[in-house]
């Protein structure tokens, strides 16, 4: 405990993808810059050894639920399925994520590896804005009976076991049917994940700010097989028809997986506990998009641009 007058400990937790010796070594950067400003770093057990960071004046915890407690953040080096990872850390107690892209695209992360010196100050100074992303919560039944429960930030995915055959399915929302698809797959994402598997699938992108889920069909052999937005009160179901005899596998932010027998029933609502990224810009989200996905923009003209052409013809007859 903080002794009476004293200012209570500042610690981050961080967490590296340290089978790349890039992200290993600005690993090390950050936890000498945090310590350096007297903010405590907190490692897991493994990735310290792994860093050589496995010192006394380094906190070093198991790779728990609650390893990110009593964090004000957790500074997580990788790409965004090193962010997924740190997000099954540190989604219960609330511990925010920000991210620093050393992946592909990491549209989940928030500063390059680059960023060292800024990303350090932001963090010292306080200088950064967490904001909530909408989870799913994810259940599997087989003959009424749940057979088990988790959850996902991006996307789960019911797709078919077997290369060489199409699965079977009925899908539904808010408890009533809605069509049959034979199919690759259905993929039930949240806004986060609409940039994800969804995308790749040719469902729409949605913006963070909006609440909602997204049901889109991998390949379905139907006629009506379009991607669905729906309420995030709204619940999705996916059912493997029995009769077909294909058997289905449910992935999770591509991470953990269930098998599906013919039978199974897969229901998807709005996660009870919502995850916290972390924001160092107010950039919309617009260039965001622009930015991770390299779009072409040339020839934009935007309003203000336009104000000023017309003030220059108008000879400034305009201004105020």
């Amino acid at each position: 405990m903080t002794s009476p007058g004293t200012a209570p400990t500042r610690r981050v937790l961080v967490i590296a993808h340290t089978g790349r010796d890039a992200a290993r070594e600005v690993a090390r950067q950050f936890c000498r810059a945090l310590a350096a400003n007297d903010i405590a770093v907190r490692l897991l057990e493994d990735e310290a050894a792994e860093l050589g960071l496995a010192t006394p004046d380094i906190e070093v915890v198991k790779p728990t639920a609650e390893a990110g407690a009593d964090c004000e953040l957790a500074l997580v080096i990788g790409g965004d399925g090193t962010i997924l990872r740190a997000a099954e850390l540190t989604r219960e107690c609330g511990t925010p994520l920000l991210g620093v892209n050393l992946g592909h695209v990491g549209f989940l992360a928030e500063a390059e590896s680059d960023d060292v010196d800024i990303t350090i100050e932001s963090i010292v100074h306080r200088r950064y804005t967490a904001e909530e992303r909408l989870t799913i919560d994810v259940a599997v039944y087989q003959d009424k009976e749940l057979v088990t429960s988790t959850w996902a930030l991006n996307e789960a995915s019911v797709e078919k076991a077997a290369r060489e055959r199409m699965i079977e399915v009925v899908v539904e929302v808010d408890g009533r049917p809605l069509s049959r698809w034979g199919c690759d797959g259905v993929v039930c994402a949240t806004p986060t994940g609409s940039t994800a598997y969804n995308f790749s699938a040719g469902g729409p992108v949605v913006w963070p700010g909006v609440e909602a889920l997204l049901m889109v069909p991998i390949s379905a052999h139907a006629l009506f097989a379009r991607p669905l937005v729906v309420a995030p009160s709204s619940v999705l179901a996916v059912e493997v028809i029995s009769r077909a005899g294909a058997s289905g596998v449910l992935w999770c932010d591509g991470r953990r997986t269930v098998d599906l027998p013919p039978g199974a029933r897969i229901e998807v609502r709005r996660g009870r506990t919502p995850v916290h990224l972390v924001r160092l810009h107010e950039a919309p989200f617009t260039d965001r998009l622009v930015a991770k996905f390299d779009l072409p923009v040339s020839g934009w003209r935007g309003a203000a641009e336009r104000r000023r052409r017309n003030d220059v013809g108008d000879g400034g007859a305009h201004r105020a």
